[in-house]
Parts: C-alpha cells; structure tokens; sequence
C-alpha cells in the first residue's frame, strides 16, 4: 500500500535581519513590525501562511526581536481597557493576531544568511515538508500562491520555489533559476540556480521570490553546505544541489507568479506597498484615492 505523502502544516519565517535599509526606524523596532497601513509587515505574513492551512508557524528571531513575539501574545490589559470602553471594533482587531495560529520562535543566534535561519527550524520541523515564507514580499491574498506551490509540491514531490519574471538588469538583485517547461503553463522545473548574477551571467530572468516550499532533505545539505555570496549559507545554493541530484530530495519545481506582490524591504516600494493598499481598502480607499489624485495634480 502506498502511503500518501504527508500533509504540508507548518511555516517557518525567518525574522532575524538587523534591517538596516530601514534605519534609524529599526533601530530599536524590529522591521517586520513596520505598518503597512494599520497592521505590521509581519502579521500580513502569518495569514497568508494561515489562508494556505498552515497553522503551525515557527519564526526564527533574534536580538531585539521581542516585540514579534509580543505582537502574536495576548495583551489582557489593552483588551480590558478595550473592553471597558465598549470597543468591540479594536478588540477583535487586537485578538485576531493572537488568535491566528500556533505560533513557536527560536533564536537564530549569528547572523549567518538564509540558509542558517531555514536549519534552525530544523528540530521543528522534522521530516514532513514545509513552507518558508520571507517577510520582505507580501502576496496579495487575492492571488493564492502558497497554496498554489503546496498543491505542486504535492502533485511532484520534492521542492517548489516562487519565481517571478524580472527585467534582465534587475536580476542580480534576486536568485535565479535555470527553468524547463512542463504540462501545467504556471509550473516549470528548475534545473539550477545562481544567487544574485551579473545579468550576462543569468540563465534566464526567472527571479526567486520569497517564498519555498521545502523537502526536509535540504536541512543535511544546508548542513554540508559552505557559506557562499556575501560569506553567508545561501538557501540557494543548497536546491542548487537538490535541483542537480534528484536522488538527494526530489526535483526543484517553480511556480511563475503573475500576481500581485508588494515588496517591503526597500524604502520606496514600501512606501508603494502602502499606497497601494491603501488605495484597495474599502475604508480608506475612496478618501485616500481623492486625496492622491489632487495631489498629484495640484502638487506634483
């Protein structure tokens, strides 16, 4: 009798990034609890892991990281004084992060890249696969791609990245993948990957977004795996051996995302994160969409 794979139900996001792009403000304040309108970068995260059945979620934290832990933890003073004053609208606003899964933090400790940060989940997850999601790309939850990978992952096994078509001179700004076609027209299978190539270099313009659904296999590789680009253990590197050697973990397949994606870790597109879904909300859109468009008519 063949035995079905496992169920995907844990998500592990790494948080331990200094931030330094967003300085002086992540000085003392983690980036990840930067507001994208009125909720932090990082909560939008967790309920796309959670949309996608993914109710166990590990973070991996480091110093100066408590107040991610803070935000997911109940606050009975605020409730009760929410409570008292009869504000039922910011109550449930202020349990809905607490409320969302099963959440577990272990520290990363050193710096030492992505690679280092998805092996130290590796007690907790265990043999089953398992998602990554990175806090700097929020996904839309109108375009479903994490439940999109996980459905691939369980139809070919082994693991599944998010790739996004980039122009060719914004390619070393992401991983990239070497891809080949498959039956299904958003699925393709990736037989390499670089980490951040010179343009001439790349084998495509298939960038690598942040997002992975991984076989547990890529922990014993990331364990063998020397510190590359920048001194750091590069998670790429490590499906760049899964992709070659299928005998290890399985194929590396790609799912093509053409949705939308509201990159947070630079300045200005977080600021066009905000605007954008400012614009979308259905209480604060109209306001704030009459209020743009006569600023940039009367101001710009």
């Amino acid at each position: 009798m063949t035995q079905s794979p496992p169920r995907i139900s844990k998500a592990v996001i790494p948080a331990a990034g200094l931030g330094t792009r967003f300085l002086p403000a992540t000085k003392a304040t983690p980036k990840e609890m930067l507001p994208v309108v009125d909720k932090p970068a990082i909560q939008y995260v967790v309920e796309e892991a959670v949309s996608a059945g993914l109710d166990d979620v590990l973070m991996v934290t480091g110093r100066n990281k408590r107040p991610l832990e803070d935000h997911f933890d109940r606050n009975y003073e605020l409730e009760s004084a929410l409570e008292k004053k009869g504000d039922a609208r910011r109550l449930a606003k202020v349990q809905e992060s607490s409320d969302l899964a099963t959440m577990h933090y272990v520290r990363q400790g050193d710096p030492r890249g992505l690679g280092h940060a998805v092996l130290c989940a590796a007690p907790h997850v265990g043999n089953e696969p398992f998602a990554v999601l990175l806090g700097d790309d929020l996904i839309d939850p109108r375009d479903p791609l994490l439940r999109r990978m996980i459905e691939v992952q369980e139809l070919y096994g082994g693991s599944v990245v998010a790739l996004m078509e980039v122009a060719p001179e914004q390619i070393h700004l992401y991983g990239c993948a070497a891809v080949e076609c498959t039956a299904d027209r958003d699925v393709v299978k990736v037989s390499g990957l670089v980490e951040k190539p010179e343009p001439t270099d790349a084998p495509s313009n298939y960038a690598i977004i942040g997002r992975y659904v991984l076989d547990p296999a890529v922990f014993e590789v990331l364990r063998e795996t020397e510190p590359g680009r920048g001194g750091e253990i590069q998670l790429t590197d490590a499906l760049q051996l899964l992709a070659q050697d299928e005998k290890v973990g399985g194929p590396v397949h790609g799912v093509v995302f053409k949705g939308r994606r509201y990159d947070t870790g630079d300045r200005g597109d977080y600021l066009r994160a905000i605007v954008r879904l400012a614009c979308e909300r259905e209480d604060l859109g109209p306001d704030f969409r009459s209020w743009l468009r006569s600023y940039v008519t009367e101001e710009m």
